[in-house]
């Protein structure tokens, strides 16, 4: 199984986060489905642009340079969770 693959392998405790949150069983099924819409819309706009690329060369650049642009996002927001925490 990859990251970001649908169903996951372990999904989260929902039962621990009603407990700890004191959210309904409704509102976990909300706040799931949205996080999982979010993910899919990503994906899907990344795949947009990959289609799009015109040659297999083309679509493995452009897919690095995703790649790039994420791993560049993801150090300067850890960065800030570090200063925060």
């Amino acid at each position: 199984m990859h990251p970001g693959q649908w169903p996951v392998e372990r999904p989260a405790n929902l039962d621990a986060l009603q407990r700890e949150h004191g959210a309904s069983e409704d509102e976990l099924y909300v706040c799931r489905a949205a996080e999982k819409a979010l993910h899919e819309m990503v994906l899907d706009s990344i795949r947009h642009d990959l289609e799009q690329q015109p040659t297999p060369l083309s679509v493995l650049t452009a897919a690095r340079n995703w790649c790039t642009r994420i791993t560049a996002a993801a150090e300067e927001i850890a960065r800030t969770k570090r200063r925060t925490a």
